[in-house]
């Protein structure tokens, strides 16, 4: 047989096929539905993951240093002191501005904030920051009420911890420690991990928790991302000091792997799972199929027509209803999920993060890709067995 004649065939059989689809519909509607399951709960968890990641790690930027104690894994467990600032602002490759380098020494602490968020306790992050802190974020903007005032028991929240927890608006008084602090603003950071936090002045935090003259971390803005390596070797080499660097991307991507690697190996199980029923039901759907059309495809093969269209055709056919079901599954969680606010712990620090569920195009890719898996695994068996069956016996049936 040529390909032409070949190909023919698999177009007049798949038409068919598919110009009947409408008359099996509720046999069919079993594996569309499974499928579009299996494809809604791989995307809506994926996108959990994808979400939190896209707020910790979206604002990080090559040419911003993060400078901690040697040996330290978070700010929490970290301490700077003047002299280790003092190394910094002298450093190589370290960027200036107008009132100097753009180094940003800062106090990280967490408070235990009760009954915020339905009800429970949660750790969010409360960090001083001075001027070049802000100068290092540009994406920074106060939309509701001011910046705190230097000096003053004010603070400004981010908007991601505003919207996730109780007690955080403006015009809100918070307790920590023996102080009562006033929400006086509410800031943007460009959707990034710096609005699941608490800003205030980095003096009065630290008087408040007897910290002298010392800092958690520091940021420090570079003349460009190449820059890093010599920045990075004088600290090293320096004997005064004992810091470590890592580029701000490579910092915050390991902060967000912990529980991204979770969600996704959680997420994958319950799929693999779901997965082997929508399987049972594209074969159940497929073998249905195949026996209602018994008497057609022995009529064909009688016709001339070869094995190899006719396995072609339910292959076809499985895999539409596969695409069927991964746009209804992707469709439904875009619409259910995508943008949906949640909050859920950093492993890495121990703090509350504010995110939104992020529906992204690879989400939906890989949906339909295990759609599409979905429908060959269970279209092939039916659509072989189809090819094979004697042609006088599906005749002879009534």
């Amino acid at each position: 047989m040529g390909l032409g004649s070949l190909a023919r065939q698999c177009q007049a059989v798949t038409r068919y096929n598919l110009e009947t689809i409408w008359e099996r519909r509720a046999v069919s509607a079993v594996a569309i539905f499974g499928i579009a399951g299996v494809v809604g709960v791989l995307v809506a968890v994926l996108s959990m993951a994808a979400g939190f990641r896209s707020v910790v790690t979206g604002q990080a930027r090559d040419d911003v240093a993060v400078v901690l104690r040697s040996g330290s894994t978070g700010e929490s467990a970290s301490i700077l002191n003047h002299q280790d600032i003092q190394v910094l602002w002298e450093a190589p490759g370290v960027a200036r501005g107008p009132d100097g380098p753009l180094v940003s020494p800062e106090l990280f602490v967490i408070i235990d904030r009760k009954k915020i968020g339905a009800g429970t306790d949660a750790n969010v992050p409360l960090r001083g920051v001075e001027a070049a802190g802000f100068a290092l974020r540009e994406q920074f903007e106060i939309v509701e009420g001011r910046n705190f005032e230097p000096g003053r028991n004010e603070v400004i929240v981010g908007d991601g911890a505003a919207g996730a927890f109780e007690g955080l608006l403006v015009g809100d008084r918070i307790d920590v420690g023996r102080a009562s602090w006033e929400v006086v603003g509410r800031f943007t950071a460009g959707g990034g991990i710096a609005e699941s936090e608490i800003w205030t002045d980095n003096r009065i935090l630290q008087q408040m928790y007897q910290r002298g003259n010392s800092w958690n971390v520091a940021l420090v803005r570079l003349r460009d991302a190449d820059a890093f390596d010599a920045f990075e070797a004088a600290l090293t080499d320096d004997p005064r000091v004992s810091l470590g660097a890592q580029r701000q991307t490579t910092y915050l991507a390991a902060q967000s792997e912990p529980i991204e690697v979770f969600i996704s190996v959680v997420g994958w199980i319950i799929v693999v799972m779901m997965s082997a029923g929508a399987i049972f039901a594209a074969l159940n759907t497929m073998y249905a199929a195949v026996s209602s059309r018994s008497r057609e495809i022995a009529t064909l093969r009688a016709l001339g027509f070869s094995r190899l269209p006719i396995v072609i055709s339910v292959m076809i056919e499985s895999l539409v209803f596969g695409l069927i079901g991964a746009a209804a599954g992707g469709a439904a969680s875009w619409f259910l999920f995508d943008g949906f606010r949640a909050a859920t712990i950093n492993w890495a620090s121990f703090s509350q993060v504010a995110f939104a569920f992020e529906v992204t195009p690879e989400l939906l890719t890989q949906g339909i890709v295990l759609a599409l898996v979905i429908g060959a695994i269970g279209g092939f068996l039916p659509a072989v067995g189809a090819a094979r069956r004697s042609v006088i016996g599906a005749l002879r049936e009534q």
